[in-house]
């Protein structure tokens, strides 16, 4: 029997996107986290698809951000009202108020993972709880996470990125750190600011990371080279310039080598027994950094374990919220 009812909902409340699980259809929603404000009036203008179309093209008088920061929430209110539209946009305004679960980063404290419950219900929630994402995130991608084995999932999000042991329903050893793809778009900002004397934006830097992005500096020398528009510094002239995928992979290597130190402090925190689990069954990437270009390669060569991306990496927090919201063992467990 579901724990919520045909009401419950799942929300994968990611710094960069919000994925929304409702409980008998699935990943109905899928929305940047950004919120479009008019300062004159405070008033909210536009959220998700909208709003993320705002960044850097607005006038003065709207300002498109993201309330949330690194995994926490940045602005309490802005929070709350992008819960609110995600929720309404899931099951309607008429519906009556829904129980949520909402999936947090692992290592947040007391007072970030209370504000979340908060804002969730100041949205309209009649409960809300919360799940750890690297522990939804394992759920998601089918890793047997209630049974006596060891398993691995490293969830790359936007604002942070995840790294956890599971076994018998609970996380066993993990470690998170604020460097993920969000770090990645501001590394390759400063690096061409510094190497090329252009000014490029989020969106561009986020665009070159997907088409370019290596955790490999030796395999990027293969790839292709893209052009990029941005602002001359020297002139405060639009310009064209030819960037090489090397370039990105230097700019994203201080994010990279951060993740591999997280990855190998979970693992020298794990017992001998889940180590040799995780060494037969292999390490799960999740998130959307998980569809960086080598990582899995580069993760696997300096750990000397297989390394293998979830087949649905951008939702497997959103389907394990889902999944938990069916499952009252594993709720309970990881409930706060």
């Amino acid at each position: 029997m579901a724990l919520f009812g045909k009401k419950g909902i799942g929300i994968d409340l990611g710094t960069a996107n919000t994925n929304v699980y409702v409980e008998g259809k699935g990943i109905v929603l899928g929305e940047p986290s950004v919120v479009a404000i008019d300062k004159t009036n405070d008033e909210v203008v536009a959220v998700g698809e909208d709003a993320q179309k705002m960044i850097g093209r607005t006038p003065g008088s709207i300002v498109a951000i993201r309330p949330m920061k690194d995994g926490v929430i940045a602005d309490f209110d802005i929070t709350a009202s992008m819960i609110e539209y995600f929720i309404e946009k899931a099951v309607g305004k008429r519906a009556s108020k829904p129980r949520v679960v909402i999936c947090v980063p692992g290592g947040g404290t007391e007072v970030e993972k209370r504000a979340i419950i908060d804002a969730a219900k100041m949205a309209g929630a009649k409960e809300a709880y919360l799940i750890e994402e690297p522990f939804a995130a394992a759920i998601g991608a089918g890793l047997p996470v209630n049974e006596p084995t060891g398993s691995m999932v490293i969830d790359i999000g936007g604002g942070t990125t995840d790294v956890a042991t599971i076994s018998l329903g609970g996380i066993v050893s993990s470690r998170t750190i604020k460097m993920a793809g969000d770090q990645m778009d501001h590394s390759i900002i400063q690096f061409i600011r510094s190497r090329y004397n252009l000014l490029i934006g989020e969106r561009t830097a986020e665009a070159i990371k997907m088409e370019l992005g290596s955790a490999s500096i030796e395999a990027a020398k293969d790839m292709d080279s893209m052009e990029i528009r941005g602002r001359d510094l020297l002139t405060g002239l639009p310009k064209t310039i030819t960037i090489q995928a090397v370039d990105v992979a230097e700019a994203i290597k201080e994010v990279v080598d951060a993740i591999l130190v997280a990855i190998k402090g979970t693992l020298e925190d794990t017992s001998p027994e889940i180590s040799a689990d995780v060494i037969d069954r292999g390490i799960v990437l999740t998130g959307g950094g998980a569809m960086l270009k080598h990582l899995s390669d580069v993760i696997a060569k300096e750990t000397d374990v297989p390394v293998f991306v979830a087949s649905s990496p951008l939702e497997c927090v959103a389907i394990g919220t889902g999944e938990a919201l069916n499952h009252m063992d594993l709720y309970k467990k990881q409930s706060r």
